[in-house]
C-alpha cells in the first residue's frame, strides 16, 4: 500500500506539467501587449515628449523583464520539480537550464522581483508630478520591502550552502 501511495504521489509532479506550458500562454499576452504599445507608439513618436517616451520605454522594459521571469519559472520549475527537459544536442541549450536548483531559482525570482520593482519605481518617479506624496512613500516602502526580502533569501541561502 506504501509504495502505491508514494507512486501515485510521485507520479502527480506531472499536474505542475500543464500549469508550466500555460505560462507559455501568459507569456504570448506579454508579447502581444509589447508590440501593441509599439504600435501605439510610432504614430506620434514625433508628437509625444521625451518624458512619455521613457515612460513608455519603462513600460516596455518591465513586461520584457518579466516575460525573462516567466520564462526562468518555466524552465527552472519543469526541470526541478517534473522532468528534465530533452533538448537535443544540435538545437541551441541556454547556458542555465538545469544549473538552477530550487533555491537558486527563489534567488533569481527575488532578484527578478527588485528588478521589476526598480523599473516601476523609476516609472513612478519620472510622472511623480502627478502622484501623492503618500502613495510614493508606499511604492518606495513595497521596493525597500523587496529589497530586503531578496537579500535576506540570498543570504540565507549563502549561509545554509556554506554553513557558515
Amino acid at each position: 500500500m506504501e509504495q502505491i501511495f508514494e507512486k501515485l504521489m510521485y507520479a502527480s509532479r506531472w499536474i505542475m506539467a500543464p500549469i508550466y506550458l500555460g505560462l507559455s500562454l501568459v507569456l504570448i499576452g506579454l508579447g502581444i501587449k509589447f508590440f501593441q504599445e509599439i504600435f501605439h507608439i510610432l504614430p506620434i513618436i514625433f508628437e509625444i515628449t521625451e518624458v512619455d517616451l521613457v515612460l513608455v520605454t519603462l513600460s516596455l522594459i518591465d513586461i520584457t523583464l518579466v516575460g525573462g521571469l516567466i520564462v526562468m519559472v518555466m524552465f527552472s520549475g519543469y526541470e526541478n520539480f517534473v522532468s528534465q527537459l530533452d533538448v537535443g544536442e544540435d538545437s541551441e541549450k541556454l547556458s542555465w537550464l538545469g544549473k538552477l536548483d530550487s533555491g537558486s531559482l527563489k534567488n533569481k525570482v527575488a532578484a527578478s522581483i527588485v528588478a521589476i520593482s526598480s523599473i516601476h519605481l523609476l516609472k513612478i518617479f519620472m510622472d511623480v508630478k502627478n502622484i501623492d506624496n503618500d502613495k510614493i512613500m508606499w511604492y518606495l516602502l513595497i521596493h525597500i520591502t523587496f529589497v530586503l526580502s531578496a537579500f535576506a533569501m540570498g543570504y540565507l541561502d549563502k549561509i545554509t550552502r556554506t554553513g557558515k
